[in-house]
């Protein structure tokens, strides 16, 4: 991309970004946009077909990180889990290791997903990032009893009211623009008042 076009690119997604932040996606006007950028809303369309491909530039390479974070963080429980180590170390890395590894470096991506998505198909984003991690945790529950594990049952309804409780206050602080040193507060007493409740409900206490 020449090197003007590339400056053309960046200033267009700031203001996309301004625009979503402090409108929500069913506001946010083309035109709008365009003004923030200095350039028609035919210009815009050089860069991206229609507003629903703004936003998504905005969001999916967030979510294609959560998501490649979730995988890796899933496959590392799973190689723990064969190793057979003790309850610590398999539950030594959390979320909390996703919020600060992916989605503080992109906080103003993640409130424009969780706060501005409405009228888009990211706005149920927690409720399908819990049903995710619901079935990978029911097979993980699976997998620990063959491997002599004490762990119970949970009712699949329950976890996933459980989840979306825990990624709800876990996402909290970001979205209400806490600074770092204040989510890192938070995010100990939700470590505090969570993992020895998901310890007894999974039988692990």
């Amino acid at each position: 991309m020449p090197r003007d076009k590339t400056l053309s690119h960046i200033k267009v997604n700031k203001a996309i970004k301004e625009e979503f932040l402090e409108k929500g996606y069913e506001a946010a006007s083309i035109r709008s946009i365009g003004s923030r950028a200095g350039m028609t809303s035919a210009g815009l369309y050089r860069h991206y077909a229609d507003k629903e491909a703004m936003f998504g530039a905005m969001v999916e390479p967030l979510i294609s990180e959560i998501k490649d974070w979730t995988r890796k963080h899933i496959a590392r429980k799973n190689t723990l889990l064969d190793e057979k180590v003790d309850d610590k170390e398999l539950f030594g890395e959390t979320y909390f290791n996703l919020i600060r590894e992916v989605i503080l470096p992109k906080r103003d991506e993640f409130k424009i997903l969780m706060t501005c998505s409405r009228g888009t198909k990211y706005e149920n984003f927690v409720h399908d990032y819990a049903m995710y991690n619901q079935n990978e945790l029911l097979d993980a529950i699976k997998h620990m009893k063959k491997l002599g594990y004490p762990v119970v049952d949970i009712d699949e309804e329950e976890l996933h009211m459980l989840l979306s409780a825990y990624l709800t206050a876990c996402f909290e602080p970001i979205i209400h623009d806490c600074d770092e040193a204040t989510i890192d507060k938070y995010l100990n007493t939700i470590q505090e008042f969570f993992m020895p409740g998901w310890m007894r409900i999974m039988g692990l206490n």
